[in-house]
């Protein structure tokens, strides 16, 4: 019999605009190095001097039982404090997220380009899943799964905690078909339908990732050619697994990059906070998969057009309008 992980508790501080509170762990090995649990939070966080012992005498770091931690609070090993970080101003995302569907288990979100999906680095506020759990008053909403910043299009959350594994694990073991859109150039020498396969890797801190010649396949995607305007073309995805960037890898590959790629193939650094023009030209299209509480057979498709090829001008020369 498989033993469940026990359910982590609650935490003591409720979320602050649709963001969750910090937990900070504290290890039982090198107790004795730290007296007090201030001293161990100067020494483990990179904060500005003096920034934890006004926390503390503000009583922002909280136990598990919701009582504030004082600077002469002993050092608890095993233990976990909790506060809410203080956050740096970021730039609004101007565009709205579509909702595709929403029932009790699960929302079906369109998301614009530009928005991360989670809190993650320097997007925390600015992230869909911040303004859903704000917008839709949903507190205890997740992610089933994560799409790029740059790429837009369907993205699945799940309302209830206790669901959420369970829709994790479609993805895990590919139980849900998913379909993408991108434009890039048209090249007639370039045989589709394709499947390509191929080794991608990505390391920590690296922007762009790699595939590695010869390397044992873990990256599988189908592309085929939907219709051509010009010299440009609107390519229909099937990614088969997972990987960071596969798509924009493997379109790149096929000396195809999407248009408005900036790491495929040059790498031109990340888009600079406010810079929403000529967002790149990927859309998560389609989900379609087995509900795994309900037993509905679902399809989801996206409202969102990729103005490269509705509006090639448009694309190019003005920001960004969904």
């Amino acid at each position: 019999m498989t033993r469940r992980r026990p359910r982590s508790a609650p935490a003591p501080l409720p979320q602050r605009d649709g963001i969750d509170p910090v937990r900070v762990r504290l290890p039982v090995e090198g107790a004795d190095t730290w007296p007090t649990l201030r001293d161990h939070l100067v020494g483990r966080l990179s904060a500005a001097d003096g920034t934890i012992d006004a926390m503390i005498s503000e009583g922002r770091i909280v136990r598990a039982d919701g009582s504030a931690v004082t600077a002469a609070s002993a050092y608890e090993p095993g233990g976990s404090v909790w506060f809410h970080r203080d956050l740096a101003p970021e730039t609004p995302v101007p565009f709205a997220i579509g909702i595709v569907y929403r029932d009790d288990h699960i929302v079906v979100a369109d998301k614009p380009h530009f928005l991360a999906t989670t809190p993650r680095g320097s997007h925390i506020a600015q992230t869909a899943l911040a303004r859903l759990r704000r917008e839709l008053g949903i507190p205890t909403l997740g992610p089933a799964h994560r799409l790029d910043r740059l790429t837009a299009g369907l993205v699945l959350f799940v309302v209830r905690p206790q669901d959420r594994g369970k829709y994790q694990t479609l993805f895990r073991d590919r139980l849900v078909a998913k379909e993408y859109e991108a434009v890039a150039a048209h090249d007639p020498a370039v045989p589709l339908p394709a499947t390509l396969r191929s080794r991608i890797e990505k390391e920590p801190g690296v922007l762009a990732a790699q595939e590695i010649p010869d390397g044992e396949p873990n990256a599988e995607t189908e592309v085929r050619l939907d219709g051509r305007a010009g010299p440009l073309g609107l390519y229909r995805l099937t990614p088969h697994t997972g990987r960071t960037h596969q798509l924009r890898v493997h379109m790149n590959s096929l000396g195809l990059p999407i248009l408005g790629d900036p790491l495929y193939p040059d790498v031109a650094g990340p888009v600079a906070p406010g810079d929403f023009r000529r967002p790149l030209q990927l859309l998560a299209r389609a989900l379609e998969f087995r509900d795994p509480v309900t037993g509905h057979e679902h399809r989801f498709v996206s409202a969102r057009t990729l103005r490269a090829w509705t509006s090639y001008a448009s694309w190019a020369t003005e920001p960004a309008d969904q």
